[in-house]
């Protein structure tokens, strides 16, 4: 089981805003399990947050831009790719302005503030999206195409042909993500000249100079457009080296533009929400289709994660039968909601009720339609996460169960006499204190017909 990581110590990053030229600090905090990537907006009244959702990219040019609520964050993908490339699931980063500093346009620098905060392991498990098919997303409109097929690890491999000469068409390969730190991380991001000079014009980056975009030149500079690079970039002369790169860069690989590309494709991808293992192939990315494809993926793994429906052998000796149960829950029938418990772990239990039409709850709900009160099925998966919390102490029948807070209900399908009902509840956070925090799913006839985040708390008798 791998577990999930946060940073150990919290760290700050200064720099400039790519397009705003505006000066930016940045610090990566620790934040708990299941938290993934958030941004704060600490320049802002309440501070809000925008998490790295693909559902709010609004924007994605020159850069994968976010926005919630009308608050913005822009070019999120370098930061994004630094934690994932790090092995990193969880982290808030608070910003002071709308989007994170440019450093040298690569990862580079993130990732060492990463190690330097140092990595550590939490409690929960890390998920996974095991990928069993061919997904695909094309853009009809550039030809750009990017898809994932199965692997055992995740692996990137990115293929640029942007139709010049100049750059020509290049390929880069990340067979695991162990490989992002050295092989990744520190390529820089690219323009071309004509790009350049239209960006300028209109006043789109400002915080751009030589150190932190390589300029591929596709075609002649006039007078005027150099003595607008000289300004643009505070140099006194600028020329062009024989490799078609203006001067004051040094390539730090002949492929590095596709490399590159490979670090938005990971950054942009981290906005999945969930991990990968499969091999994605992308064929002239770009922050559109990287995007587009994220968006699908995240639409995708909802929707197998609802209708995914543990299966379990009913028929087997149970951990638990209904006298067992009676002995460490304090409920009793008409109350006491769960049958059989098939599984108890530190961290999950799975629980079984069968309902029949002889339940006293059946009389007035309804008397020509009976169907199982919503709130019930809530108090059953409760039960089932009572038996969880109760295991950690050595006398549960001098303790008492009680509700401190329930989130997310939502209930899927109606539950009918005869149905079998399996309670399904995991830890979200450790046990402490006697405070149980779990995600509870309810299944019945093959499909999810309730969930909910509940907070339970044991106390012990008067």
């Amino acid at each position: 089981m791998v577990k999930q990581t946060t940073i150990k110590n919290e760290i700050s990053l200064t720099g400039v805003g790519l397009h705003t030229g505006k000066e930016v600090k940045m610090t990566f905090k620790p934040a708990p399990v299941n938290n993934g990537f958030t941004f704060v907006r600490v320049d802002l009244e309440g501070q809000p947050i925008i998490e790295a959702d693909a559902n709010y990219v609004v924007n994605t040019q020159r850069g994968t831009n976010l926005e919630k609520l009308g608050v913005k964050i822009q070019t999120s993908e370098h930061v994004l790719a630094a934690f994932v490339g790090c092995d990193v699931d969880n982290v808030i980063i608070e910003l002071n302005a709308s989007e994170p500093p440019i450093m040298d346009g690569s990862s580079k620098y993130f990732v060492e503030a990463i190690e330097k905060a140092g990595i550590v392991e939490q409690e929960a498990e890390r998920k996974y999206y095991v990928v069993k098919e061919v997904i695909s997303f094309v853009d009809e409109a550039t030809g750009s195409e990017i898809l994932v097929m199965p692997s055992d690890d995740y692996q990137v491999t990115a293929m640029v042909d942007f139709g010049t000469k100049v750059l020509g068409t290049q390929n880069a390969t990340m067979k695991n993500i162990g490989a992002f730190k050295k092989e990744i991380a520190d390529a820089r991001t690219f323009s071309f000249l004509h790009e350049l000079e239209s960006l300028l014009e209109n006043g789109l980056i400002r915080g751009g100079d030589l150190n932190n975009a390589i300029v591929y030149v596709d075609k002649e500079i006039s007078e005027s457009t150099m003595e607008n690079l000289k300004v643009a970039f505070g140099k006194e002369k600028i020329s062009v080296k024989p490799n078609g790169i203006l001067d004051n860069l040094t390539l730090h690989y002949p492929n590095e533009a596709a490399r590159h590309k490979l670090l938005d494709v990971v950054g942009d991808l981290a906005l999945i929400g969930t991990r990968i293992k499969g091999k994605v192939i992308a064929n002239k990315p770009g922050h559109f289709v990287n995007t587009q494809f994220a968006k699908k993926m995240a639409k995708i793994i909802k929707i197998e994660q609802r209708n995914h429906v543990p299966v379990y052998d009913l028929h087997q000796e149970p951990l638990m039968d209904v006298n067992k149960i009676m002995t460490m829950l304090p409920h009793r029938p008409p109350f006491l909601l769960i049958d059989k418990i098939f599984e108890l772990s530190d961290t999950h239990v799975v629980g079984l009720k069968n309902v029949t039409m002889n339940e006293p709850f059946f009389v007035g709900h309804f008397p020509d339609a009976p169907v199982m009160p919503g709130v019930l099925i809530v108090e059953a998966m409760a039960q089932c996460g009572g038996i969880l919390v109760l295991s950690t102490v050595p006398d549960p029948d001098n303790y008492l169960t009680f509700f401190m807070k329930i989130d997310n209900v939502k209930f899927k399908h109606k539950v009918l006499p005869g149905d079998t009902l399996i309670f399904k509840c995991d830890l979200i956070t450790p046990i402490r204190r006697g405070i149980c925090h779990m995600q509870a799913n309810a299944y019945a006839n093959g499909k999810l017909v309730a969930e909910a985040e509940l907070m339970a708390q044991i106390a012990k008798k008067q």
